[in-house]
């Protein structure tokens, strides 16, 4: 999803010349829709209660309109506002840090924080690539992609990861006739 999500991004803007600005607004409605449409299907957006087909297609469409949002985003502030990506770092950076206090000492609901700081954490993370990635010239260090693939963990360790949590949601998962808390 990660892959597709910024394909479709760069692809929009490098090669059919759409501006970073409707693509990051195309991405966000986009976004807001499946959340709508998912909340007024299932009437919850937690994570902790995906246990039908139907719930996981939206979380997947959720994932992949916040890849293909947070590189737009990401570009945005870094390119198309000519702040750099290590300011665009940094604003990310501040804000997920935001809903995380917000969460923790003001009481913001679980799952708007969840998926704030989680939509929040893709351009961030378009953000960290961009500035590890592009030449100096361009405001980053040069390392190209390559040696920045070096520095992500194993994908082995992420898959075990998503195989051991698939495995805990199941073992935790509400039983379908027991009634599920909206949130």
């Amino acid at each position: 999803m990660s892959v597709v999500g910024t394909l479709i991004s760069d692809n929009l803007v490098d090669n059919f010349g759409v501006s970073l600005w409707t693509t990051t607004m195309i991405f966000g409605l986009a976004l807001a829709a499946t959340f709508a449409a998912w909340f007024r299907s299932e009437r919850t957006l937690s994570i902790h209660t995906i246990v039908t087909s139907r719930r996981e297609g939206f979380y997947w469409l959720a994932i992949l309109c916040t890849f293909a949002l947070g590189t737009s985003a990401g570009d945005l502030v870094s390119e198309g506002l000519t702040l750099g990506y290590g300011t665009a770092l940094g604003i990310f950076g501040a804000l997920i840090a935001l809903v995380s206090l917000a969460f923790w000492k003001g009481g913001l609901n679980a799952v708007l924080a969840f998926w704030t700081a989680y939509v929040l954490t893709r351009p961030f993370g378009a953000s960290l690539g961009d500035l590890l990635t592009q030449a100096p010239a361009d405001g980053g260090f040069g390392l190209g992609a390559n040696a920045t693939s070096g520095l992500v963990p194993d994908h082995h360790l992420r898959l075990r990861r998503l195989v051991h949590l698939q495995q805990r949601r199941e073992h935790e998962a509400p039983h379908p006739a027991e009634p599920v808390e909206v949130a």
